[in-house]
This record gives C-alpha cells, structure tokens and sequence, in this order.
C-alpha cells in the first residue's frame, strides 16, 4: 500500500483499541490509559437542596393539570407549570 493508506489504517487501529478500550503498544499510550482512569472517577453526586425538592414536588402536583390525555404538554403547559411550581416552592 503506499504511504497515505499505511496512515490512515494505523489511525484507523488506533482509534478503535482506543474506543474498545485494548491495551496499545505505541509510545503515547500511557497518556491514553492515564487519561482514560482519570475520566472513570467520577465526583459524588451532590445533594439536592431543600427548595429543589420542595420545586419537584410542586413541578409533579401541578404537571397534570398543564398536560393533554396522551401525556403531552398542552401549548404553554410546560412554561405554565415551571413558572407556578417556583411560585409555589417559594413559599
């Protein structure tokens, strides 16, 4: 094969060891695994706080009444339900 097609079938390799996850054998490769940990630990998860909560359950109570029978969102309902649930929740 000539030159442009030995390179792009290496990036080719590369590219799928690097999405499937194999171990490589070229230089840079610890670079990659290096990288590759440091994305898999991940931070914890935060807590909710109070007026989030009280701001879903407001959002789930007043919901329905914005929605159509087969489970969408009426024109508006959406906006409607967000604005009131805060409106609510802050109380």
């Amino acid at each position: 094969m000539g030159v442009w097609e030995d390179g792009f079938k290496a990036g080719w390799i590369a590219a799928e060891e690097w999405r499937f996850g194999r171990q490589q054998t070229q230089p840079g490769a610890n670079v990659l695994r290096k990288a590759r940990s440091q994305r898999q630990r991940s931070k914890p998860k935060r807590k909710a706080s109070a007026y989030s909560k009280r701001y879903g359950a407001a959002f789930k109570r007043i919901a329905p009444k914005n929605k159509k029978k087969g489970g969408g969102w009426k024109q508006g309902g959406f906006m409607r339900t967000q604005k009131a649930a805060h409106k609510a929740a802050k109380r």
